[in-house]
C-alpha cells in the first residue's frame, strides 16, 4: 500500500502530536467524512496512549466504583517524590556573601533529633482505636482560608494512615516496587528514616500499595504490608528487629483487596489476622521476638482491624472476619461469642465499636447495614441478642464514631447520625464521598474523598457544617490522624499537616 506525501505528513503528525494530526486530517479536501471519522478515532486512541505513556494519565476508581482519570501518581510522581527527598537530604548551600561561609554538615553527621512529642496517637485511629481526639481542645471556628498549614509534601502510594510518637510520624507507602515504612518529623515533615522491602500489591478496583497503618509501642513500630509482610522496627532508627510473612506463616491466601488490618499490640502480643485455615485465622505473636503465642479460628480474613474493648464486663478482642463478628480472649484467643455477618465480596471493613457496657455496634456497606448486639454472660462466654438492625447506616470502608449516645458515620458516602440505643436515624446529609472522619471537641473532622477537610458539629439535632477547606488534591481514602495539636492527612500522592489546636 502506497501512501501519499500528505498522508505521511498526517501520520507523522498524529504520532508526534495527535491534535496536529487531527487538524491536518480534517483540512484535507480529498478525503470523505467517513474516512476522516475513522482516522479521527485512530488519532484519538493515539492521543490517549500519549496521555498514559508520556503524561502520566491513569485510571482509578472512586468509592462509588466510578472510573476517575487522573494525572497523579505513576512514574512522574515517583520522580517528584525522589527529587523532593533528595533535596531535603542535601546540605544547604552557603550564603552568597563575601565573608567565609560556615562549613556544611558532612553526610555522615547524625540527623538532628526530632522535636519532642507525646505518644498519644500511637495506635491506629488513636487511643482505643475509637477515632477520638481528646488530647487538646481543637479550633472550632476556622479562618476563611482554612487551618494554618504547617507543611505539605509528596508521599508514596497506598491507603495507610499515620501514627505518631515522640515527635515522629509513621506511615507505610508504595515507592516503585517497594513497600516502605517511613518516619517523618512531626513538626517539619522531614523524612527521618525509611525501611523497605520488595513488594508491590496491585489491584485495579481498590488501587495499589499497602493499606494497614503501622502502630507504635514501647519504642518499636509494627508495620504490615499488603502482601502479608509483618515487620517490627526500632522506632528511632528503622532498624529491623524481626519479621515474618503472616500469610506464608499461616498457610493463608491473600484476600482480594490485600491485607488491610493494622496489627494490634496488647499484653505483650501482636495480634494479626492472616485468615488461615486450621486454626490460623487470628494469630498472636510475641511482640519482642515474633514467636507465635497462640492462633485461633478458621475464617477467611476481612479488612477491619482487630481491637480490644471491655464488653459485658470482660476485656476481649473484637474481630471482624469475612463471615462473622467474634469476641476472643486476649490471653489465648479462645472464642467467647460470635455473630454471623456476611457482606458481598466479604467486605467487612468498618471497625466494630463498643457502644455501651454490654453492647457492640457492627456495620458494613453494599446494602448490608448496621446492628447493635447485646452480650450476656453464658458459661465461659457470651450469648448475643440483636438490639436493633437496619440499613440506616452502611459503613463501607469508613468507620463510624460514637459521641454522647449517637453514632456518626458515612452511610455509603453521605454523613448520617443514628441513635445508638434505638437505631433511629436522626439526620442524613452532606455528601462527602468515601472519605473518613474523626471526633474532636464535640465536632466531626471529616476528610472527604476529594481531599477537603470539613468541620461538622456532632449533634443529633441536624447537620451543621461550620468549616471547610481544600487540604489535598485527588482521591483521598486515607484516615486522618491528630497528634499534639496537628491534623495529619495524606492520600496516594501527598501528605500535609495543619495546626488544629485551639491554643
Amino acid at each position: 500500500m502506497r501512501f501519499s506525501q500528505k498522508s505521511i505528513v498526517i501520520l507523522a503528525a498524529s504520532l508526534i502530536l495527535p491534535p496536529a494530526g487531527l487538524i491536518l486530517l480534517w483540512l484535507r479536501r480529498d478525503t470523505s467524512v467517513f474516512r476522516k471519522s475513522l482516522g479521527s478515532l485512530a488519532i484519538v486512541m493515539v492521543g490517549v496512549a500519549h496521555l498514559f505513556f508520556f503524561y502520566g494519565l491513569h485510571m482509578e476508581f472512586s468509592g462509588e466504583i466510578r472510573p476517575v482519570f487522573t494525572f497523579q501518581g505513576g512514574e512522574r510522581h515517583y520522580r517528584q517524590l525522589e527529587a523532593h527527598r533528595a533535596a531535603f537530604q542535601a546540605p544547604a548551600p552557603p550564603p552568597a556573601i563575601a565573608e567565609p561561609a560556615p562549613a556544611a554538615p558532612s553526610k555522615t553527621e547524625p540527623v538532628p533529633a526530632p522535636a519532642s512529642g507525646s505518644t498519644y496517637w500511637a495506635d491506629f485511629l488513636g487511643p482505643g482505636r475509637l477515632g477520638h481526639y481528646d488530647q487538646k481542645p481543637i479550633l472550632t471556628q476556622w479562618p476563611a482560608g482554612g487551618l494554618p498549614q504547617v507543611w505539605k509534601q509528596p508521599v508514596g502510594g497506598g491507603y495507610a494512615s499515620f501514627t505518631a510518637a515522640n515527635g515522629l510520624v509513621f506511615t507505610i507507602e508504595q515507592r516503585r516496587g517497594n513497600e516502605v515504612v517511613a518516619a517523618y518529623d512531626l513538626r517539619t515533615g522531614r523524612e527521618r528514616w525509611t525501611h523497605s522491602w520488595k513488594a508491590l500489591f496491585e489491584e485495579i478496583m481498590g488501587g495499589n500499595g499497602p493499606r494497614a497503618t503501622p502502630v507504635w509501642d514501647d519504642g518499636r513500630v509494627y508495620a504490615l504490608g499488603a502482601e502479608g509482610e509483618l515487620r517490627c522496627l526500632e522506632a528511632a532508627t528503622g532498624k529491623l528487629v524481626w519479621n515474618k510473612n503472616i500469610l506464608a506463616d499461616n498457610g493463608a491466601a491473600n484476600i482480594r483487596w490485600g491485607m488491610s488490618a493494622s496489627p494490634l499490640v496488647v499484653d505483650g502480643k501482636v495480634i494479626a489476622t492472616p485468615g488461615g485455615s486450621h486454626g490460623n485465622s487470628v494469630v498472636a505473636y510475641d511482640k519482642l521476638t515474633g514467636k507465635r503465642v497462640w492462633s485461633s479460628l478458621d475464617d477467611k480474613a476481612a479488612y477491619a482491624s482487630p481491637t480490644v474493648a471491655t464488653v459485658g464486663g470482660r476485656r476481649q478482642l473484637l474481630v471482624m472476619t469475612a463471615k462473622r463478628a467474634v469476641g476472643l480472649a486476649v490471653a489465648d484467643g479462645r472464642l467467647l461469642w460470635e455473630y454471623p455477618w456476611v457482606t458481598d465480596n466479604d467486605i467487612n471493613a468498618a471497625q466494630p465499636i463498643a457502644v455501651a457496657a454490654n453492647r457492640v455496634y457492627l456495620s458494613s456497606g453494599y446494602g448490608h447495614g448496621a446492628t447493635v448486639l447485646e452480650l450476656t454472660a453464658q458459661g465461659d462466654g457470651f450469648q448475643t441478642r440483636v438490639v436493633w438492625a437496619n440499613t440506616r447506616m452502611k459503613n463501607k470502608f469508613n468507620s463510624a464514631v460514637l459521641h454522647e449516645g449517637y453514632i456518626y458515620g458515612l452511610d455509603e458516602g453521605i454523613l448520617a447520625c443514628v441513635d445508638a440505643e434505638s437505631g433511629e436515624l436522626k439526620w442524613k446529609g452532606g455528601r462527602y464521598g468515601y472519605g473518613q472522619l474523626l471526633l474532636a471537641s464535640g465536632h466531626l473532622v471529616v476528610l472527604t474523598e476529594e481531599g477537603d477537610v470539613v468541620l461538622v458539629r456532632a449533634t443529633p439535632e441536624k447537620l451543621q457544617e461550620v468549616g471547610r477547606f481544600s487540604a489535598l488534591h485527588g482521591k483521598t481514602w486515607n484516615i486522618p490522624a491528630i497528634s499534639d495539636g496537628l491534623l495529619l492527612v495524606r492520600n496516594e500522592v501527598e501528605m500535609a499537616a495543619f495546626r488544629i489546636a485551639a491554643d
